[in-house]
């Protein structure tokens, strides 16, 4: 098996920066954990939010904290700092080689979406951003690793391809996608362009889009391989 992880991210129309922050971090017990957040609204201010929750998250990651617990304690930092001022959306995407299951934590109002075993199927159990109220806690959801799973966690931005092309564009795209056995970084470019197609190459807010697959094939090397591309001005 390969598993993989594809991530794609614009700015705002007219904003330099993007307010969402995208990390990854080994786990020191094996696997992987993707962390992403959406700092309130957008800007560098957002920008701000968004790395101190990030940074946070995959500090405690790092050292073998569980991501549910890494996904309160970033929660209450947030709120020692920030005195429950402003909030972040926080998703945890991990591959834990221990359990051999894939994690999905959610601090987000955006639902992620899974294809698994021929089917799609929406995590959008209610959760709250982290930041604000007390005693928030992340949605959690735990499953086997196994051959042809696909994970889509996204920010609001990405929400423009339902409000825009109807509900279900999200689901078409991926499931698409599982049946081509695309791999992850196709995936986000996908979502991400037809976002774009649709708002004209002008976003109205930040889109970061974040997919893990899980595919059949693994190089002969043995290699892991990470890669980044960015525009620079």
């Amino acid at each position: 098996m390969q598993v993989q992880l594809g991530a794609a991210k614009v700015p705002k129309y007219a904003t330099r920066e993007s307010g969402d922050t995208l990390e990854i971090i080994e786990r020191p017990q094996g696997g992987l954990s993707a962390v992403l957040v959406d700092g309130q609204r957008s800007g560098r201010n957002a920008k701000i939010i968004s790395n101190i929750v990030a940074r946070k998250a995959i500090s405690l990651l790092g050292e073998g904290v569980r991501d549910g617990a890494a996904a309160r304690a970033a929660h209450d930092y947030l709120v020692t700092h920030r005195s429950g001022q402003v909030s972040a959306e926080l998703v945890i995407l991990s591959v834990d080689l221990k359990t051999r299951t894939l994690v999905i934590s959610r601090n987000s109002r955006c639902p992620a979406h899974v294809w698994r075993e021929g089917a799609l199927i929406p995590l959008d159990t209610e959760s709250q951003p982290v930041g604000i109220r007390d005693f928030t806690k992340p949605a959690i959801c735990e499953l086997p690793i196994s051959v042809g799973t696909y994970v889509v966690a996204h920010t609001d931005g990405l929400d423009a391809l339902a409000r825009l092309a109807g509900e279900g564009s999200l689901d078409a795209i991926l499931t698409a996608g599982a049946h081509e056995r695309a791999s992850a970084q196709e995936i986000a470019d996908r979502l991400l362009s037809a976002a774009l197609a649709l708002e004209q190459g002008r976003p109205t807010d930040d889109i970061s889009v974040l997919v893990l697959a899980v595919l059949a094939e693994a190089p002969l090397d043995g290699a892991r391989r990470l890669t980044a591309s960015f525009p620079f001005v």
